[in-house]
């Protein structure tokens, strides 16, 4: 079946279910990441030591990324066995249920060393569902949409991550600042949490109403569904795992940098308030709303791994540029600097899932995005903020910040040459 005969408000239903899953899947994880850099290393890792108790904080957030090639291993098969909607109902499930019980935790003063082992478990569960979630998430809307404008259709699910990034450092923010700092380390961090369930009550309302996609109602009909898709990945499309991979790592890593570590950076290091800080990340992810379609659009007009190219290498530059311009403890300066830092990281982001899910066929795209997917984020973002915190804690300062950056840079560079060009891309969807 072809995009033209799927009608419009199909199309866009598609986009809205893809969109608003990821989105509050993000909310979760976001709403984590964000709690791990400021509160959870008190609450649940004391120690004498901030910056030792936030490297502890930063490990439970490595355990969600650990977590994805589970969920990329187990969903992602699925998807292409039984059909992405089944399966991305059950990933917003799992994702929803985990971030509300981290909102009713006890923490280490209430039982103790218990608290952290019950985080990571949950964490562990988020991990997994996101690392089922964003395979099926691009294809939901990418294969209802018009093959020509894949670049557009497929940025839907990126766009859920600085949505749900917004959402969760504008919850927490606001709560901040209504409620005193006793109260909001006490009990106010908890409400982001169990917010969750009423997000993840919209969301699958969404989803529970959308068909099967074009691509697999067809795939189905004429008996093409795989029986070992990850078999199948590994032994006939291993070039493409490999770009797929390589292409997500440096995204990955600038991501964690500007919207994670950079608040452990500007409150412990500059002494800038948790709050100016989450303002900075607030104002490059509304941005990105606008330019992560923006992109994904443009790259439906121009070479996409041309864009994701020029892209990486300005990421690979900014650490040089924005460290130093901060140094001096300006709150102008860190909002520009973060919001330029998150203009790159959309010029990656845009296109990367239409580049992603085109390297593989048909039949194995939910399993092979969802592995290529999965695996990156443990090479990348899983160790990111603890190798961020680690760095400056041994150096002191941030130039081998700015290496690692690099060096994440050159593996997506690698990536993109491994990779197909989309303008020698046959479609068949």
């Amino acid at each position: 079946m072809t995009s033209a005969t799927v009608d419009r408000r199909s199309l866009w239903r598609a986009f809205t279910a893809s969109l608003s899953g990821t989105s509050l899947e993000w909310y979760d994880f976001a709403a984590y990441s964000v709690a791990s850099a400021t509160i959870f290393g008190p609450l649940f890792f004391p120690g004498s030591d901030p910056l030792a108790s936030t490297m502890l904080a930063f490990s439970t957030y490595a355990v969600g990324y650990i977590a994805r090639p589970l969920g990329g291993f187990v969903f992602g098969r699925l998807g292409d066995v039984i059909g992405r909607k089944r399966v991305l109902v059950i990933t917003l499930v799992l994702t929803g249920v985990a971030t509300f019980l981290i909102g009713l935790l006890p923490t280490y003063a209430t039982i103790g060393g218990t608290a952290a082992v019950l985080l990571v478990l949950l964490r562990f569960a988020q991990g997994v569902g996101i690392g089922g979630e964003w395979g099926g998430a691009v294809l939901l809307s990418s294969e209802f949409g018009d093959p020509a404008k894949r670049g557009f259709w497929a940025s839907a699910a990126q766009i859920g991550p600085p949505a749900g990034n917004l959402m969760a450092n504008g919850v927490l923010a606001l709560l901040g600042a209504v409620l005193t700092d006793e109260q909001f380390i006490g009990w106010g961090w908890r409400l982001a949490f169990l917010l969750s369930a009423v997000l993840i009550a919209f969301g699958l309302w969404i989803r529970v109403r959308l068909e099967e996609t074009p691509v697999f109602k067809a795939i189905e009909a004429h008996g093409e569904r795989p029986s070992a898709p990850i078999s199948e990945v590994f032994r006939d499309e291993k070039r493409a795992l490999f770009a797929g991979v390589f292409t997500r790592v440096c995204p990955d890593v600038h991501y964690a940098l500007f919207t994670v570590f950079v608040l452990t950076y500007a409150t412990q290091k500059l002494h800038i308030s948790r709050g100016w800080g989450m303002a900075a990340v607030l104002l490059g992810s509304a941005l990105q709303l606008v330019l992560i379609p923006a992109f994904g659009a443009l790259s439906d007009r121009i070479n996409r791994r041309k864009l994701y190219l020029v892209a990486t290498l300005g990421a690979a530059v900014w650490p040089f540029v924005f460290f130093p311009m901060i140094s001096g403890g300006s709150i102008g300066l860190l909002i520009f600097g973060v919001i330029v830092a998150l203009v790159l990281h959309s010029a990656m982001y845009g296109p990367q899932a239409a580049f992603v899910t085109e390297q593989f066929s048909e039949r194995l795209r939910y399993t092979g995005s969802s592995l290529a997917y999965t695996l990156a984020g443990v090479i990348g973002g899983a160790v990111a903020p603890l190798l961020f915190t680690a760095l400056l804690s041994w150096t002191g300062s941030w130039p081998a910040i700015g290496a690692y950056i690099v060096v994440t840079a050159v593996i997506t560079v690698i990536g993109l040459a491994l990779g197909k060009d989309p303008e020698k891309v046959t479609v068949k969807a």
